[in-house]
């Protein structure tokens, strides 16, 4: 399938553009005006990958009151590497000035019945929920809670979780699929306990919603859905708010595509989707799991092998890592 291009522009294209664009875009200097870059690729309208800066994007490119539900996974200025470039800006308050602007951005581009979930991490978002309370109704304050081996702090209590809040616009107008994400009610399905304040008494449900606390593993190097990227957000998280806040046909926006998971989610689940990243090796990714293209700038489009794999196609046996 040959994809749709439109928008394509480049200030100079003698320089590396893609290059000066992320250096500038986590020290919170971009300037798309100067820089101008941004690419667009569409497929049949219906799933957009646009390679640019997100304030840019947003501002210029996405429609007030025109997207259903905003997933925001931002860069959470704790110093990860994402493909040779480090998240940490210059101060605490640098980046939150930055983040706000985006904040107000995604605000304005929901629908007045859209919902908003956004990530950070656990020292940040504090601020980001005092922030949205002015700006929205948060209904819930999630935990997204996961084991990990890799955590062992000595002297202090290691992180096991990621905060996530849940926003709308009107909080008597939003879409909530409720029956489409009931999870097992162990007091109904597994003691089977009967509710004596029934007439007649009957057992208890045996299944509910769930509850703000979500337990969903990381991605794993080994899991079949993992691509090359720091902070890759598992399958099952986005469908789980995909499904329950928003409906087939909706559109769904992510502001920091990373692997494309949100757009892929919806793609799977009948929405259309708009993914904004800055980084060209992310958006490679983006546009081979939404089978987009085949080809980009000449290069063949492959899910990157990884270690036991090339050992594998090697002839070599595998390690159980």
């Amino acid at each position: 399938m040959n994809p749709i291009i439109r928008n394509v522009r480049f200030s100079n294209p003698s320089i590396s553009t893609f290059d000066r664009v992320s250096t500038d875009y986590f020290s919170g200097q971009y300037d798309a005006a100067k820089v101008g870059v941004s690419q667009m690729y569409l497929e049949n309208n219906f799933h957009t990958v646009i390679f640019g800066d997100v304030l840019d994007v947003l501002q210029h490119r996405v429609p007030d009151n025109s997207i259903d539900l905003i997933f925001a996974d931002p860069p959470y200025n704790i110093g990860k590497n994402f493909n040779g470039l480090k998240d940490k800006w210059d101060t605490d308050e640098d980046y939150l000035a930055w983040s706000y602007r985006w904040l107000d951005l995604c605000v304005q581009k929901l629908k007045p019945n859209g919902s908003l979930y956004v990530m950070s991490s656990t020292q940040f978002m504090p601020h980001f929920d005092i922030y949205l309370q002015k700006k929205m109704t948060i209904l819930s304050r999630i935990i997204w809670h996961y084991d990990s081996s890799g955590v062992q702090a000595k002297k202090y209590f290691g992180s096991l979780y990621e905060p996530i809040l849940f926003c709308v616009k009107d909080r008597d107008n939003y879409t909530f699929n409720a029956s489409d994400i009931l999870v097992e009610a162990k007091t109904g399905a597994k003691r089977k306990l009967i509710d004596y304040r029934k007439t007649p008494p009957r057992v208890y449900n045996s299944e509910k919603v769930p509850g703000n606390v979500w337990e969903f593993p990381r991605v794993r190097y080994r899991m079949e859905e993992y691509e090359n990227h720091p902070t890759q957000k598992p399958i099952a998280l986005l469908e789980r708010i995909i499904k329950v806040s928003s409906n087939v046909g909706d559109t769904v926006l992510d502001p920091f595509a990373g692997t494309f998971t949100t757009s892929f989610v919806a793609q799977q689940n009948g929405r259309n989707s708009i993914g904004i990243e800055i980084q060209e090796p992310y958006i490679k990714i983006g546009l081979r799991r939404l089978n987009i293209c085949k080809e980009y700038n000449g290069e063949v489009l492959k899910k990157e092998l990884r270690s036991f794999e090339t050992q594998q196609t090697n002839g070599q046996l595998p390690l159980n890592l």
